[in-house]
Protein backbone atom coordinates (compact mmCIF):
# COMPACT_ATOMS: atom_id res chain seq x y z
CA UNK A 1 0.00 0.00 0.00
CA UNK A 2 1.31 3.29 -1.43
CA UNK A 3 2.41 5.73 1.73
CA UNK A 4 -0.02 8.29 1.92
CA UNK A 5 1.77 10.95 3.52
CA UNK A 6 3.71 11.22 1.16
CA UNK A 7 3.50 15.26 0.12
CA UNK A 8 3.09 16.21 -4.10
CA UNK A 9 5.34 18.10 -5.71
CA UNK A 10 5.34 19.48 -9.10
CA UNK A 11 7.42 17.39 -11.76
CA UNK A 12 6.58 21.11 -14.38
CA UNK A 13 8.16 22.68 -11.62
CA UNK A 14 11.29 20.70 -10.59
CA UNK A 15 12.07 20.22 -13.96
CA UNK A 16 12.58 23.73 -14.92
CA UNK A 17 14.61 24.10 -12.11
CA UNK A 18 16.82 21.29 -12.95
CA UNK A 19 17.04 22.57 -16.68
CA UNK A 20 17.83 25.95 -15.65
CA UNK A 21 20.70 24.35 -13.27
CA UNK A 22 21.31 22.86 -16.21
CA UNK A 23 22.14 25.45 -18.73
CA UNK A 24 23.87 27.11 -16.17
CA UNK A 25 26.64 24.51 -16.31
CA UNK A 26 26.47 24.30 -20.03
CA UNK A 27 27.48 28.52 -20.12
CA UNK A 28 30.01 28.53 -17.37
CA UNK A 29 31.63 24.95 -18.92
CA UNK A 30 35.47 25.89 -19.56
CA UNK A 31 35.25 27.07 -23.57
CA UNK A 32 38.90 27.27 -25.78
CA UNK A 33 41.00 30.11 -25.51
CA UNK A 34 37.98 31.38 -23.61
CA UNK A 35 35.71 32.50 -26.36
CA UNK A 36 32.05 30.85 -26.42
CA UNK A 37 30.17 29.71 -29.51
CA UNK A 38 28.09 27.76 -27.52
CA UNK A 39 24.47 28.40 -27.48
CA UNK A 40 22.15 26.98 -24.73
CA UNK A 41 18.09 27.33 -25.01
CA UNK A 42 14.93 25.33 -22.87
CA UNK A 43 12.26 23.78 -24.80
CA UNK A 44 8.73 23.12 -23.38
CA UNK A 45 5.11 22.48 -23.76
CA UNK A 46 3.91 22.69 -27.52
CA UNK A 47 7.53 23.28 -28.79
CA UNK A 48 8.48 19.82 -28.01
CA UNK A 49 5.58 18.59 -30.11
CA UNK A 50 6.69 20.30 -32.87
CA UNK A 51 10.42 18.56 -32.38
CA UNK A 52 8.72 15.30 -32.34
CA UNK A 53 6.37 15.53 -35.09
CA UNK A 54 9.54 16.84 -37.40
CA UNK A 55 11.31 13.96 -36.47
CA UNK A 56 8.49 11.78 -37.76
CA UNK A 57 8.61 13.58 -40.60
CA UNK A 58 12.23 13.63 -41.31
CA UNK A 59 12.84 10.56 -41.10
CA UNK A 60 10.27 9.30 -43.12
CA UNK A 61 11.39 12.19 -45.82
CA UNK A 62 14.73 10.80 -45.74
CA UNK A 63 14.62 6.67 -44.39
CA UNK A 64 16.91 7.24 -41.57
CA UNK A 65 16.08 4.93 -39.03
CA UNK A 66 15.10 5.46 -35.16
CA UNK A 67 13.46 9.09 -35.94
CA UNK A 68 10.05 7.34 -34.61
CA UNK A 69 11.45 5.95 -31.65
CA UNK A 70 13.28 8.89 -30.63
CA UNK A 71 10.65 10.87 -31.62
CA UNK A 72 8.01 9.27 -29.27
CA UNK A 73 10.45 9.68 -26.24
CA UNK A 74 10.26 13.16 -26.85
CA UNK A 75 6.93 13.36 -27.43
CA UNK A 76 6.92 11.77 -23.83
CA UNK A 77 9.42 14.66 -22.30
CA UNK A 78 8.47 17.38 -19.98
CA UNK A 79 11.41 19.26 -20.99
CA UNK A 80 14.64 19.59 -23.81
CA UNK A 81 17.44 21.33 -23.53
CA UNK A 82 19.29 22.32 -26.87
CA UNK A 83 22.91 23.05 -26.74
CA UNK A 84 24.32 24.20 -29.98
CA UNK A 85 27.44 25.72 -31.63
CA UNK A 86 26.81 29.35 -33.81
CA UNK A 87 29.40 30.95 -36.22
CA UNK A 88 31.87 29.23 -34.32
CA UNK A 89 35.54 30.67 -35.36
CA UNK A 90 38.43 28.03 -35.44
CA UNK A 91 40.81 28.48 -32.56
CA UNK A 92 43.86 29.08 -34.68
CA UNK A 93 46.39 26.33 -33.95
CA UNK A 94 46.28 24.98 -37.36
CA UNK A 95 46.28 21.41 -35.74
CA UNK A 96 44.31 19.77 -38.75
CA UNK A 97 41.90 17.99 -36.57
CA UNK A 98 39.03 18.95 -38.99
CA UNK A 99 40.63 17.66 -42.21
CA UNK A 100 42.25 20.52 -42.90
CA UNK A 101 45.88 21.62 -42.57
CA UNK A 102 45.35 24.83 -41.65
CA UNK A 103 42.81 27.00 -39.74
CA UNK A 104 42.07 29.32 -42.41
CA UNK A 105 40.93 26.62 -45.09
CA UNK A 106 38.07 25.21 -42.90
CA UNK A 107 35.24 27.05 -44.27
CA UNK A 108 31.98 26.39 -43.04
CA UNK A 109 28.65 25.80 -45.71
CA UNK A 110 25.23 24.77 -44.91
CA UNK A 111 24.87 21.14 -44.48
CA UNK A 112 22.06 18.51 -44.92
CA UNK A 113 21.62 18.13 -41.29
CA UNK A 114 24.18 20.61 -39.95
CA UNK A 115 26.66 23.54 -40.95
CA UNK A 116 30.27 22.60 -41.09
CA UNK A 117 32.81 21.12 -40.77
CA UNK A 118 33.38 22.96 -37.42
CA UNK A 119 36.71 23.38 -35.42
CA UNK A 120 37.57 20.47 -33.67
CA UNK A 121 37.93 22.74 -30.33
CA UNK A 122 34.46 23.69 -30.64
CA UNK A 123 33.09 21.01 -31.01
CA UNK A 124 34.90 19.60 -27.97
CA UNK A 125 33.47 23.13 -26.13
CA UNK A 126 29.99 21.84 -27.20
CA UNK A 127 30.55 18.49 -26.07
CA UNK A 128 31.96 19.89 -22.49
CA UNK A 129 28.91 21.71 -22.41
CA UNK A 130 26.70 18.85 -22.64
CA UNK A 131 28.45 16.96 -20.31
CA UNK A 132 28.20 19.70 -17.58
CA UNK A 133 24.58 19.88 -18.57
CA UNK A 134 23.86 15.99 -17.89
CA UNK A 135 25.96 15.85 -15.12
CA UNK A 136 23.95 18.11 -13.44
CA UNK A 137 20.53 16.40 -14.67
CA UNK A 138 21.86 13.15 -13.30
CA UNK A 139 23.15 14.97 -9.58
CA UNK A 140 19.44 15.58 -9.63
CA UNK A 141 18.52 12.29 -10.60
CA UNK A 142 16.62 13.49 -13.43
CA UNK A 143 15.76 10.96 -16.48
CA UNK A 144 18.00 12.37 -19.76
CA UNK A 145 19.89 11.20 -22.90
CA UNK A 146 21.98 13.09 -25.07
CA UNK A 147 19.77 13.04 -28.82
CA UNK A 148 21.12 14.02 -32.46
CA UNK A 149 17.97 13.59 -34.19
CA UNK A 150 15.98 15.92 -31.99
CA UNK A 151 18.25 18.35 -31.82
CA UNK A 152 18.21 18.02 -35.77
CA UNK A 153 14.57 18.30 -35.77
CA UNK A 154 14.46 21.60 -33.36
CA UNK A 155 17.52 23.15 -35.61
CA UNK A 156 14.84 21.94 -38.64
CA UNK A 157 12.16 24.22 -37.44
CA UNK A 158 14.16 27.11 -36.13
CA UNK A 159 14.07 26.59 -32.37
CA UNK A 160 17.39 27.50 -31.95
CA UNK A 161 19.85 29.47 -34.48
CA UNK A 162 22.85 27.09 -34.23
CA UNK A 163 24.84 25.63 -36.93
CA UNK A 164 25.33 22.10 -34.72
CA UNK A 165 22.85 20.86 -32.04
CA UNK A 166 22.61 18.26 -29.84
CA UNK A 167 18.92 18.20 -27.63
CA UNK A 168 18.71 16.36 -24.01
CA UNK A 169 15.26 15.60 -23.44
CA UNK A 170 14.31 15.12 -19.45
CA UNK A 171 12.03 13.30 -17.72
CA UNK A 172 10.53 12.30 -14.19
CA UNK A 173 8.81 9.12 -14.26
CA UNK A 174 9.09 6.10 -12.11
CA UNK A 175 11.29 4.19 -15.17
CA UNK A 176 13.54 5.91 -17.07
CA UNK A 177 11.83 5.88 -20.71
CA UNK A 178 15.42 7.12 -22.88
CA UNK A 179 16.54 3.44 -21.74
CA UNK A 180 13.97 0.97 -22.68
CA UNK A 181 12.70 1.42 -25.86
Amino acid sequence: MPNQNLSEFNIDEAVKNVINLMGVAARTAPKSAGQDFVVVKAIYGEEIQRISEEMFRYGEESGKRNFDRDGKNINNSTAVLLIGLKDALAVGLNCGACGFEKCSELVSHKGKEFNGPQCAFRVLDMGIAIGSAVKTAGMMNVDNRIMYRAGLAAKRIGLIEADFVMAIPLSITGKNIYFDR
